[in-house]
């Protein structure tokens, strides 16, 4: 069986401007499930991907409103794929705090959920 991890990341408060996550990743892995949410009924946006396509593993997706996490899966990763993430790669997970000009996201929260390999 394949070990499962998750990072989480919450950013308190109304949001002002993009929030914009990097990390290198510690060993080979795959992206099995994402989530993220806003207190409010905000019009924020998510992608994920490498540093080389912010949004390769995931385009451009509502976050979760008024509590109730928006929940992406392999239905939902670029080419319905659970993206393959090698070893050393800068994995950057991109929030557009208002999306088009909308309404801020408060009391963000995303979190990632991989298996090894």
């Amino acid at each position: 069986m394949q070990r499962v991890f998750q990072q989480s990341y919450h950013v308190p408060g109304t949001l002002a401007a993009n929030v914009v996550i990097k990390f290198t990743a510690p060993m080979d892995m795959q992206l099995v499930h994402a989530q993220a949410v806003a207190s409010n009924a905000s019009s924020a946006t998510i992608i994920i991907g490498p540093s080389t396509d912010t949004d390769g593993y995931l385009v451009e997706s509502s976050v979760g409103d008024s509590s109730v996490p928006a929940e992406f899966d392999k239905d939902d990763f670029v080419n319905t794929e659970f993206p393959h993430i090698v070893d050393g790669t800068i994995v950057v997970v991109t929030v557009d705090y208002d999306g088009a000009s909308g309404t801020a996201a408060a009391d963000l929260t995303v979190v990632l959920t991989f298996t090894e390999g």
